[in-house]
């Protein structure tokens, strides 16, 4: 039987603004990356997501970002690799605290939006994030975009890592995801999102946004709980794995 890891993002609300289907998605998911308070969240938030993950049994992965609130994360930024180890380790010492206080394990980092995209390509911030990651503690695995330069740099750093694909994102031609920006870079259609996805992880397979077939190794699928369709679309793939006999673990 194949398996796969379902994960997703969680804890971004913040203040008296809420985002996301938290306490619905949950169910369906076996991997949570919480954000740290950088892109999005807050202490309560945090600490309430983090006891979320804990009555579901799923595993509870940090989600590093720039310092970035009001742009969510998704604006690039130009930083140096001390800066990115610093904002990373800030984040991920966050996050532990909860964790450690709950009496839960921190399994895996995933960075967040923009750090994400431009550790994806850039080998040199790629190399700063697993650093951080390293140093703070060699045992957390590493969940980054599948083929990326943050895959490459978490080998060389002796990070443990998980390769991730995006079921309801759009690919170029080179692995990575298509910009927001650009038409057709979120996939609405949840039946496509499925067929996909069951592609992709009993292939390694999937269809560029230009029509060209392109190969991907995937660990875990990220689905997204913030779209007003979130819990739709989470049911429905997970339910589409089983039929087709893949088994939804936590890596």
């Amino acid at each position: 039987m194949n398996r796969i890891d379902l994960n997703c993002d969680l804890g971004e609300s913040f203040g008296r603004y809420t985002i996301g289907l938290d306490e619905e998605v949950i169910p369906y998911v076996s991997s949570v990356n919480i954000a740290c308070g950088f892109h999005a969240s807050d202490p309560v938030v945090m600490e309430k997501t983090v006891r979320l993950a804990e009555k579901y049994g799923v595993g509870i992965g940090a989600h590093p970002g720039f310092p970035d609130l009001m742009g969510f994360g998704r604006r690039e930024m130009s930083v140096s690799s001390e800066e990115v180890k610093a904002y990373m380790t800030y984040q991920l010492g966050a996050l532990y605290g909860f964790c450690r206080a709950i009496g839960v394990p921190m399994v895996h980092v995933k960075p967040h939006g923009a750090l994400y995209n431009m550790a994806g390509r850039d080998y040199r911030l790629a190399k700063a994030v697993c650093e951080a990651v390293y140093e703070f503690d060699p045992q957390l695995k590493l969940l980054g975009l599948s083929g990326s330069r943050m895959i490459e740099a978490a080998m060389d750093t002796g990070l443990s890592c998980a390769q991730e694909v995006f079921a309801d994102r759009a690919y170029e031609e080179d692995g990575s995801l298509v910009d927001r920006k650009k038409p057709g870079a979120v996939i609405q259609d949840e039946d496509l999102a499925v067929s996909r996805v069951i592609r992709m992880v009993k292939e390694g397979k999937t269809e560029a946004v230009t029509g060209k077939e392109i190969f991907l190794k995937p660990d875990s699928i990220c689905v997204h709980g913030d779209s007003p369709k979130a819990l739709e679309f989470v049911a429905k793939i997970r339910k589409g794995l089983e039929s087709a006999g893949v088994e939804v673990v936590a890596f």
